[in-house]
């Protein structure tokens, strides 16, 4: 797994949120380890093909997700994930994967995306472990956003 897989995702997270919620995150630690799809966490799951087979993952724990939808609404409160918060934060998962995919077309690398699949459950996911290059954005006072690269 190449580490440059994950700098389009990590550079589009930043404008992303920055733009729809009004925050710079930082950048935590870059690492590789077995992702584990756990409860009271929201995943946002997108497919990629081309030369870049696999998928991204976007992770947070269930208050982080109320939060930046609350902030992605300019501030109106949500206080449970409902259709319109599942739309809005599967959308923020879009929005990086779309913007990476320019990236990465711009270096020359060719690769298409799958409509973001929201999965609020493990077991409902039927994901299997797998090691995955991830690095979290700390997005001040909402929380951490965790990106996963599962590149093949």
């Amino acid at each position: 797994m190449k580490a440059e897989y994950i700098n389009p995702f990590l550079e589009s997270a930043r404008i992303v949120i920055e733009q729809v919620a009004n925050i710079r995150p930082t950048t935590g630690q870059l690492g590789v380890k077995d992702v584990k799809f756990v409860e009271k966490y929201i995943w946002i799951q997108i497919g990629m093909t081309g030369q870049m087979e696999g998928d991204i993952v976007f992770g947070l724990a269930e208050d982080v997700a109320l939060k930046m939808v609350s902030a992605m609404m300019g501030g109106f409160v949500i206080t449970e994930m409902d259709d319109m918060g599942k739309s809005a934060i599967s959308e923020l998962g879009n929005m990086i994967s779309g913007n990476a995919s320019t990236m990465l077309f711009n270096q020359g690398v060719r690769v298409d995306i799958t409509p973001p699949k929201l999965v609020q459950s493990a077991t409902a996911a039927g994901f299997v472990p797998k090691r995955a290059l991830t690095i979290p954005l700390i997005m001040d006072s909402i929380g951490e956003l965790d990106i996963q690269v599962l590149i093949t």
